[in-house]
């Protein structure tokens, strides 16, 4: 139906390698991730084979460093990459993102010794990671997590049950923060665990509304032992960790949100330009001009929000509270975004012979994840105002 192809957005790119590497991420969503999509949500399959060409590609390390089998790139360039990815499909979008977001505690704050043992695996060897934070009576609050690691000599042995986590039982690894001490933020540590570890096992993956494809699942610690050169940082530091990881993950989320709105607004320029009613198309009549021009505002706001905080982030400066207005205003865009575009496709949105509804109903979920939009607000409303008084 549509008569008007959707361009590609015109991104500004700090180098030619970056203008390169975003070709090469279009080319694979175009064949690989895109043609797939909708019947593979709908089956709720999770494919583990785009990850493995993404880690072939080169493009499940892209902010780390080369010598570990990263990419070298700036944030800037790597959200943009999580962009046209989330636009595809959401599930590989914030698949990457998660990984990232598992990985970033051992090459922020793990030795050199464990950084050589682990990370070349972990960034360009085809491994897929999970980030375990929340438990089933600890989300918001993520300081009063229950779940606990045990010194016994050289070794730590983990007891506990992970809620919400996606990649849950496909993962490689798990990043884990547990308790190893008092109780609050101070207590908390992070750890590195393999997959296969024994005690280890996960629930089946929770029935959601949308990322069908994707897993969230629980993840139980019964027992598991892990040595102590999997302790990643100081014993105590992990809560300290898995904030300073959750603001570059949520910029990561931001990202993907713009992505799913930008494909959102894509089918709903499309088809509005292609429907006609009354004899001509259904984009002539104002109502609906004026809904598309705010739409497609919204995202471009969204998108200079983003990267703004991905800029700050490059040049070693604080972005914490420029993390979290990106990512408050991004997904809200994107619920806004994918909400209108049903309605633009009328009784066809409702349907799933096209992908609206999907887009909508993926949406939800990125108000949710790494921090509620409540949560944003009150990220950023500390930095206005100071912590609230007691």
């Amino acid at each position: 139906m549509p008569d008007r192809a959707p361009q590609p957005v015109d991104r500004q790119l700090p180098t030619d390698e970056a203008r390169e590497l975003i070709s090469l991420v279009r080319d694979i969503a175009r064949h690989e991730i895109a043609p797939k999509a909708a019947e593979e949500e709908d089956a709720g399959r999770f494919p583990r084979e785009v990850f493995t060409l993404l880690s072939e590609s080169g493009l499940l390390g892209l902010p780390y460093d080369s010598e570990y089998g990263g990419g070298d790139q700036p944030y800037e360039v790597y959200l943009q990459v999580l962009e046209e990815l989330a636009a595809a499909r959401l599930t590989v979008g914030l698949g990457v993102s998660v990984h990232t977001l598992a990985s970033y505690a051992l090459a922020t704050y793990g030795t050199k010794e464990q950084q050589v043992e682990h990370l070349p695996a972990m960034l360009g060897g085809g491994l897929l990671g999970a980030y375990c934070l929340s438990e089933p009576s600890s989300g918001s609050d993520a300081a009063s997590l229950r779940t606990k690691a045990v010194r016994d000599s050289d070794q730590w042995v983990i007891t506990g049950t992970k809620a919400w986590i996606t990649h849950g039982g496909v993962a490689d690894f798990y990043t884990v923060m547990a308790r190893t001490g008092e109780e609050g933020p101070r207590g908390i540590t992070a750890f590195l665990v393999p997959a296969d570890a024994d005690g280890l096992s996960a629930a089946p993956p929770e029935k959601k509304m949308g990322m069908k494809g994707s897993p969230t699942a629980q993840v139980h610690f019964d027992g598991v032992r892990v040595g102590d050169g999997r302790r990643l940082g100081d014993e105590g530091a992990g809560f300290a960790i898995a904030l300073s990881a959750l603001d570059s993950g949520r910029l990561g989320i931001a990202a993907c949100a713009i992505g799913v709105a930008q494909a959102a607004l894509d089918e709903a320029v499309g088809y509005a330009t292609g429907r006609q009613q009354f004899g001509r198309p259904i984009a002539d009549f104002q109502g609906l001009r004026f809904m598309l021009a705010d739409m497609a505002t919204q995202i471009e706001a969204g998108r200079a929000l983003y990267l703004t905080a991905a800029r700050l982030r490059d040049a070693g400066r604080p972005f914490a509270k420029q993390a979290a207005m990106a990512k408050l205003h991004c997904t809200d865009t994107a619920m806004k975004v994918t909400t209108d575009a049903v309605q633009i496709l009328g009784g066809y949105g409702y349907t799933a012979d096209f992908p609206a509804e999907r887009y909508m109903r993926e949406a939800k979920v990125l108000q949710i994840v790494e921090g509620t939009n409540q949560i944003q607000r009150m990220v950023i409303a500390r930095h206005l105002a100071g912590p609230e008084t007691r």
